[in-house]
């Protein structure tokens, strides 16, 4: 991605704590980002509102409309990648916020350098997902699942399903792969691009999100399996 296209690439950041906000303006800018401002929720969806932004990174904890709450909104009409940041180190913290739909976290205080790697990393999974370039009719079937990978689109017995573009990418690797078992890690490996370590509460959130929207019974799945004790699979059908 050169220093042109980037320069195209919109970030909204969005923290109540404006020296926060600043800081993480100035790592983007020097990365050739262009940094859209935020010091609450309802900001963050103003912004949404009249920009084309390419990636959201947002506190948990704010007035007005925090975070999480800020997340399920955007959730509703757009699949832009959303990073969390948050004081907190906690498990459930982090947890809550993939569940409404967030597709990567960071921890207050955090390293500049990992900040921007997440950010590349979000950068790179969306533009490839969203990218038109495609030649082939890429069609992925597994019984009544059918994965377009030119349109992205997902359909389960002809219904369009809405996912999110990590959970598409896991989707893919495991359809595109039908039958193969993939560990929790190489699954995280594969699609963030990166060593997998404590990825366990990551993966397992993703996964369940993707059996709700493609299951009808999410706890009897027909598709996407678990082999205890070595990972998931989905099943050829």
């Amino acid at each position: 991605m050169g220093q042109k296209e980037k320069k195209m690439m919109n970030i909204l950041v969005c923290d109540d704590d404006r020296e926060i906000v600043d800081a993480i303006e100035i790592y983007l800018n020097q990365e050739g980002y262009h940094v859209l401002k935020a010091y609450d929720g309802e900001q963050a969806l103003e912004v949404l509102k009249t920009e084309s932004v390419q990636l959201v990174i947002i506190d948990i904890m704010m007035p007005k409309l925090d975070g999480i709450r800020a997340t399920i909104k955007i959730r509703e009409s757009n699949s832009v990648p959303v990073i969390f940041l948050s004081a907190k180190s906690e498990d459930t913290d982090k947890i809550l916020g993939l569940n409404v739909g967030a597709d990567d976290y960071v921890t207050k205080p955090f390293n500049p350098l990992e900040l921007v790697a997440r950010v590349k990393s979000n950068l790179r999974r969306y533009t490839s997902l969203g990218s038109l370039n495609v030649t082939n009719n890429a069609l992925f079937v597994a019984g009544g699942l059918c994965m377009n990978d030119d349109t992205k689109e997902v359909t389960v017995d002809g219904e369009p399903v809405k996912l999110t573009p990590i959970e598409y990418n896991i989707l893919f690797l495991l359809v595109k792969n039908q039958g193969k078992v993939f560990s929790i890690d190489q699954i995280y490996e594969n699609i963030w691009n990166e060593e997998a370590i404590g990825a366990d509460n990551t993966v397992a959130v993703h996964i369940r999100h993707i059996r709700e929207k493609i299951e009808i019974n999410p706890k009897e799945p027909r598709y996407l399996k678990v082999v205890w004790g070595v990972g998931y699979k989905v099943e050829k059908q």
